[in-house]
């Protein structure tokens, strides 16, 4: 917490005062309260005592001239606020190698499972459209912010043959960015690509060259290397073909378009992943005052020490 007028929290002096001369009086009643004490008609004099009650509303009313004199200094908190535009395209591979199934059940089943709940925490003004790749690039749902259609598609993908075409995929990427900037006249509105890939590239344009124009476009393409260093795949006739995971191009590809190169080697690291991308992509932080919420709450808290004052001692404090 930060103040924009620190000086005012010298008010909370006096109320620190306050407080110290509150305790001190009761230290003080207490000691009489002994003296008189050896009368013998004392129990029959003295009513049953409040007990805690009695503090109560004197507690309350302090806590609110706390709250009062924070707000007087006008305190700032860091506060996670959801970009009113940006536009996320998530980028899938759906090559052949996606069926390995040294992530459980296989591959794309759990990158789709973790890329389904990515689109689902973004906030809701957040463009997201969704592209796959194997040997070609296809845009299978146009940047929108109809989160539950990019939700179904990529719910349904499946995997497909050939290589394995990341630069096509990024080229895809961009071109999406840019139409959509310029239908709605979005342009310097945040945006960023989500890469998920198990292979380096085998087709298409090289990641390279997907790279320069992706940076030349103001676009960090962030990069999933999913996958384990043993995955095998089982063809027809069950022969096993190794399908090691290639951080190497991917990380590369992630470093040249101010992006972040992640590791996943399990579902609930993918995740993980998505998780820590969304918090980056879709949220911000940014200081927001809450003077008026502490003053409000020092009123609310003045009422209900009111309230207790009126109904157990028929006074207001």
């Amino acid at each position: 917490m930060t103040f924009l007028s620190p000086l005012f929290l010298l008010i909370l002096i006096p109320v620190a005062g306050l407080a110290v001369g509150y305790v001190l009086m009761q230290r003080r009643r207490r000691r009489y309260a002994v003296r008189f004490a050896a009368l013998p008609m004392l129990d029959k004099v003295v009513p049953k005592r409040p007990g805690w009650r009695r503090h109560l509303p004197a507690t309350l009313i302090l806590v609110a001239l706390v709250a009062l004199g924070l707000a007087a200094a006008r305190p700032e908190l860091a506060l996670r606020v959801p970009y009113d535009r940006a536009t996320v395209i998530v980028a899938v591979d759906i090559s052949g190698s996606m069926a390995a199934t040294d992530v459980s059940p296989n591959r794309l089943s759990a990158a789709k499972s973790a890329a389904a709940a990515f689109v689902a925490d973004l906030p809701e003004t957040v463009n997201v459209g969704v592209v796959t790749f194997a040997g070609s690039s296809t845009v299978v749902a146009a940047p929108t912010t109809d989160h539950e259609s990019a939700q179904r598609q990529i719910e349904s993908l499946t995997t497909a043959g050939g290589g394995t075409a990341i630069g096509e995929a990024v080229f895809s990427s961009i071109d999406q960015v840019a139409r959509l900037a310029a239908e709605e006249g979005a342009e310097g509105v945040p945006a960023r690509v989500v890469l998920l890939s198990d292979g380096d590239n085998s087709a298409g344009r090289d990641p390279g060259q997907a790279a320069r124009a992706a940076a030349e476009s103001g676009l960090p393409v962030s990069t999933i290397a999913y996958g384990t260093p043993d995955g095998v795949l089982q063809n027809g006739r069950g022969v096993s073909q190794p399908v090691p995971v290639d951080e190497e191009a991917l990380r590369e590809l992630a470093q040249q378009t101010g992006g972040t190169a992640y590791t996943a080697a399990s579902g609930e690291e993918l995740a993980a992943v998505y998780s820590d991308i969304g918090s980056s992509i879709g949220w911000r932080v940014e200081p927001r005052e809450i003077t008026p919420y502490l003053a409000a709450g020092s009123l609310i808290i003045v009422l209900v020490a009111g309230a207790f004052s009126l109904r157990w001692f028929a006074r207001i404090v």
